[in-house]
């Protein structure tokens, strides 16, 4: 005894300064902390807002409860819908898909209405008019007219110049895409004109006018409806791009609503399996307490718990009636159509796992695939045709144009007059008057005959050079189209920086999910084990009603714990193919008929 005193004591130093620290730490006393905690001087008092009086002695009614079932459907028989019919569906029925659809052939109708600048233009245009003019002159004078004029006697005196002219002008003019502008027409003019010096009455004429202008610095290579084509091409493209982003998403919601109508047909199952073990448990505490071998408080006890998982069947089937509803809103946008009236019932169990889970893998099938990627890189070359453009538009203009008019006259002679005759053969002894070439003398025919062996051309060359001074107009061209690189670039960078996220949201949801799953299953075998192994106790004596109500409500928990966790995994793969762009080639998304079955018949 005295031996081991020394060694207790020893012992006992030790702990002692092994506990007791030796210099102050932050949780001793000092200067700045009080040695005691002191109490309040003034006990705070509640403050409660004021609050009416609202139905006094209310007492929930009586009410006849209603029958379990789905309003606005016909209960039996179940209709079964599988996935792939719900998304066959929506992707021809949708109407946002319909108006999505219609964007993207409103793009291609924009490129037809640009391409218009380059269309072909004839040009059609029939004219006559008619004129009666006093003369000015015995030469320009019409035949005289017997005439009774003021102060002297009647004389045969110059008459009025009667014309009568018709003109037919066609041809055609137009504009390549790289800007040469082009024109040729034909112009033919019959006039009939009673002057006494006139040749000719009638006479004909045929012009053919050919006109061409190359730019060669401004509006070459790149004009204002050439940018508008080009424009319109890539905002076709992004409509596209637009509506299969619309289609994917409506896919996904499709999805996500499948799986949860799944779950919440497979939780009525459950829900009604927990009554009917509570329904068994009620009968067998009932027996129990007739022949004095439990309390009544526990009869009630588990007509308690009845009457709540009762409740959970209603709302479970209430879950089912909304998710059916959403369901059929995305399928079908015609409130006649008879799936209205169809109870669903999903045919489709399980989803498939993804090929694969690897982060890297997933963001560059997602950069290949997603049409968000699409638009964006449109961004791009929108802007790209800008820069472009500004920079054409900030060339001096310098066009060639080159011009050649044929000119073709013929006419039908007419009679030389008297006083010419005579003066021909009296004063410059002619026998008679020159007359003119006979390749002139004709109809309107001859007047196409001369036209086209060009006997009478003319050529005109000119060379135009202009520039503004100020360059408002380029300038603010070149300020817009480097916005819009920059604009471009960030929407690239924000739609890359948005894939890397939603890929590693999607995957670690899908990776939580399958941990969840495994861990909600195993604790759903556990908890029917111990509801088991409860029940049997209670058979025999050692356990109470309190107990096997609580084991029931502990299954039934585990239960709806592993169908979320299968519907959140469910989902989660969903997620997983949207992120990653395949939900579209996996369901065949073709963008001509999105929505075309979408009109109510």
């Amino acid at each position: 005894m005295r031996t081991r005193l020394p060694s207790a004591m020893v012992a006992a130093i030790a702990l002692a300064a092994a506990v007791v620290p030796l210099q102050r730490t932050s949780a001793q006393p000092g200067e700045s902390l009080p040695s005691r905690a002191t109490i309040p001087t003034a006990i705070p008092t509640l403050i409660l807002p004021p609050v009416p009086s609202v139905a006094p002695g209310y007492a929930a009614p009586r009410v006849t409860p209603s029958a379990p079932a789905i309003v606005g459907v016909t209960a039996q028989p179940f209709v079964s819908i599988s996935l792939q019919d719900a998304i066959a569906m929506t992707l021809l029925k949708n109407p946002s898909l319909a108006v999505s659809a219609s964007n993207t052939r409103v793009a291609r109708y924009t490129i037809v209405q640009a391409k218009g600048a380059f269309d072909v233009q004839l040009h059609l245009e029939p004219s006559s008019s008619y004129s009666v003019n006093p003369p000015e002159s015995f030469l320009a004078a019409g035949p005289g007219n017997l005439g009774q004029y003021p102060g002297a006697q009647a004389t045969t005196g110059p008459g009025n110049v009667i014309q009568h002219q018709s003109s037919f002008e066609y041809g055609a003019s137009g504009q390549s895409i790289n800007g040469t502008t082009y024109q040729a027409y034909i112009q033919q003019q019959r006039t009939y004109n009673n002057t006494l010096f006139d040749a000719f009455n009638p006479y004909y004429l045929a012009t053919l006018n050919l006109s061409v202008t190359q730019p060669l610095l401004k509006n070459a290579g790149m004009n204002a409806a050439k940018r508008q084509l080009k424009l319109a091409l890539i905002n076709e493209d992004a409509s596209a791009a637009q509506a299969l982003i619309d289609a994917s998403n409506a896919i996904a919601q499709v999805e996500d609503t499948y799986w949860s109508l799944v779950a919440a047909w497979r939780n009525v199952t459950i829900q009604e399996a927990a009554m009917k073990e509570a329904l068994q448990q009620q009968q067998s505490s009932e027996h129990l307490a007739q022949r004095g071998a439990a309390a009544p408080i526990e009869v009630v006890e588990s007509q308690s718990q009845v009457a709540e998982f009762e409740n959970n069947v209603f709302q479970a089937l209430q879950n089912v009636s909304q998710l059916q509803n959403r369901l059929k809103s995305l399928v079908t946008a015609d409130v006649r159509d008879p799936i209205w009236n169809a109870n669903l019932v999903p045919s489709t169990s399980v989803q498939q796992p993804p090929n694969s889970s690897d982060l890297a893998e997933v963001i560059s099938e997602a950069k290949q695939q997603r049409p968000e990627v699409r638009q964006a890189e449109d961004k791009r070359l929108q802007a790209r045709i800008d820069v472009i453009f500004a920079a054409n538009q900030s060339l001096p203009q310098a066009d060639v144009q080159a011009q050649y008019q044929s000119n073709g006259f013929a006419g039908i002679l007419e009679p030389v007059p008297v006083f010419l005759t005579s003066y021909c053969s009296g004063s410059i002894h002619l026998q008679a008057c020159p007359t003119p070439p006979p390749n002139t003398q004709g109809a309107m025919p001859w007047a196409y005959h001369n036209m086209w062996a060009g006997y009478f051309p003319t050529f005109n060359v000119a060379f135009i050079v202009g520039y503004p001074l100020q360059g408002h107009v380029a300038r603010g061209l070149r300020g817009l189209a480097s916005e819009e690189t920059t604009q471009a670039r960030l929407l690239m960078q924000g739609v890359q920086e948005r894939i890397g996220v939603e890929a590693r949201d999607a995957l670690q949801s899908y990776e939580s999910a399958l941990s969840k799953l495994d861990a909600a299953r195993e604790s759903r075998q556990a908890a029917e084990t111990v509801y088991a192994s409860e029940v049997r106790k209670f058979h025999n004596g050692e356990s109470t009603t309190f107990l096997v109500l609580q084991r029931q409500v502990q299954l039934a928990q585990a239960r709806g714990s592993e169908l979320q966790a299968q519907t959140q995994l469910d989902q989660s793969i969903v997620e997983l193919q949207r992120v990653e762009g395949t939900i579209l080639t996996a369901n065949g998304v073709n963008v001509q008929t999105l929505g075309s079955q979408a009109f109510a018949r």
